[in-house]
């Protein structure tokens, strides 16, 4: 588009200023700039402005008519417990998988900097005894998985796949590549393994004027987990705009996709019990959750307003609803931790686009480093004065018409890294300690006697939930150490 008729467009659309400073700029400047300003939909950024805007000032209206926030209705929500229920489940996601009709979107876009790293958070390594990072731990599960579902249905070797989209950010995107090139995909074939990036929106003033951080440069920001839906719909490279992450789903014809956060090293990738349990509850959309371990944890609550699902933030909950008790069971009735792990059928996520316009993003109010237009100065603040708009993930449940809830024990399936070490929880040390405690019990189930203090790492590759280790039964561990196979697992006794 030519910069006359790309002026005429962001004037009209009031955000003219952005080429304040065009006088000034050298050619490849003016070029860069006029780069940005053709890839970027600024009506759309202004859509998004006005209803951000309007979604906040209507929730803080004390006047306006809100509907009551509400427990989960009965038989929305199952639990792992029902240990025959689970089986059947278990059977339908892993036969589903045998079908090469899973895949996995892993939403990795952010950085270790709470946890002193400057590495993709994915590449973190919480000090287990093999050293491997969250991402190793994952991409090995993805390989048992793909192993467990031949042997079980019958699969020739190396014919069952599931295809894993990473979700990388524009700062994250490099090193993520190199990481997983510098360790071979860990096991994984490369073809199978794509990544592509989320997507960011320009940050505005607290008036909704795009800002500049150089007389040359939109300042931008990610466009938070939600941006991933957008993000699926995104030409993963700029050689062929037909190849997105949607069109990769269709060719390998994926009917279903598990998606999840990298913080968690309990995260059972493609987990065959969620998968199953969506699937025979037909839901477009489910989501797992974990009972809240008190009524004061600062934790979003999937619940409903009206006949709409969704995650209410906990500082929305009066202190009288979180303490809100069944009668009959003594739980918690607002309960349902929302853990940021989902289930979608590959057909609602085709759909999202169509009802993304009526999604409000979230406004986030920071200090953003700015080029002053009138002095043509760089101005760092030292209060906020601008805002970055996002949306989350959960967005989408209130759209969702057939949506369900799929309760875990939270010791087996939920350890988020969020801390820096030391800290004393969601850090390094209980991500490691809840890993190591989970492979003891997976020893103990099947038979086996660990003794105190005794630490065995039972990598993915060897056992995704516990199975594949009948032959410990009877067996008492007395040595620390990580397994490579079952028949290693001998000498630690």
């Amino acid at each position: 588009m030519s910069f006359e008729s790309l002026q005429k467009r962001y004037e009209a659309a009031g955000q003219g200023h952005l080429f304040k400073f065009w006088p000034q700029l050298s050619e490849s400047e003016r070029k860069s700039l006029l780069e940005q300003l053709d890839a970027l939909d600024i009506e759309r950024v202004n859509r998004i402005y006005q209803k951000a805007v309007s979604a906040e000032a209507q929730a803080k209206d004390p006047n306006a008519p809100a509907e009551p926030i509400e427990p989960l209705p009965k038989g929305a929500s199952e639990s792992v417990t029902n240990e025959t229920k689970q089986k059947e489940w278990r059977k339908i996601g892993l036969e589903a998988v045998s079908r090469g009709e899973v895949g996995v979107l892993l939403m990795a876009g952010g950085q270790g900097t709470r946890l002193g790293s400057s590495a993709p958070k994915g590449c973190y390594d919480i000090g287990l005894p093999s050293h491997k990072s969250l991402f190793q731990y994952q991409a090995e599960r993805i390989a048992r998985l793909q192993t467990v579902a031949e042997k079980e249905f019958g699969k020739a070797a190396g014919s069952v796949i599931i295809p894993w989209y990473v979700m990388t950010s524009g700062p994250t995107r490099r090193d993520t590549e190199e990481f997983f090139s510098k360790n071979s995909y860990f096991g994984l074939d490369p073809k199978n393994v794509i990544f592509f990036e989320q997507g960011t929106l320009p940050c505005l003033t607290m008036e909704g004027k795009v800002v500049l951080d150089s007389p040359s440069h939109i300042a931008v920001a990610p466009d938070g987990n939600g941006g991933v839906y957008a993000a699926t719909r995104t030409p993963l490279s700029s050689s062929d705009k037909s190849h997105t992450v949607l069109s990769d789903l269709g060719r390998r014809k994926v009917l279903y996709v598990h998606a999840y956060c990298v913080d968690n090293c309990l995260v059972r990738v493609a987990d065959p019990v969620f998968l199953g349990y969506s699937i025979s509850k037909q839901a477009d959309c489910a989501a797992k959750v974990v009972p809240k371990k008190e009524p004061t944890e600062s934790v979003g609550v999937v619940t409903c307003r009206g006949n709409k699902f969704g995650v209410v933030e906990y500082s929305e909950i009066s202190k009288e609803q979180a303490e809100r008790r069944d009668p009959e069971t003594g739980e918690l009735v607002f309960r349902a931790g929302n853990i940021v792990n989902h289930f979608y059928t590959t057909t609602y996520l085709n759909q999202v686009e169509r009802f993304e316009a009526d999604m409000a993003f979230h406004i986030a109010r920071k200090k953003i480093p700015h080029i002053d237009l009138e002095s043509g100065q760089s101005v760092k603040p030292s209060k906020p004065n601008g805002m970055k708009l996002e949306l989350f993930v959960f967005d989408v449940f209130p759209f969702t018409e057939r949506f369900a809830v799929l309760e875990v024990e939270r010791k087996e399936e939920f350890s988020p890294l969020k801390n820096a070490p030391g800290t004393g929880s969601d850090d390094p040390e209980t991500s490691r300690s809840d890993l190591l405690a989970q492979h003891k019990r997976f020893l103990e189930r099947a038979g086996a006697k660990v003794k105190d203090g005794v630490e065995i790492e039972i990598p993915p590759l060897v056992s995704y939930a516990g199975e594949g280790l009948e032959t410990v039964k009877g067996k008492t561990f007395s040595k620390s150490g990580v397994v490579g196979s079952p028949e290693e697992l001998d000498a630690l006794v």
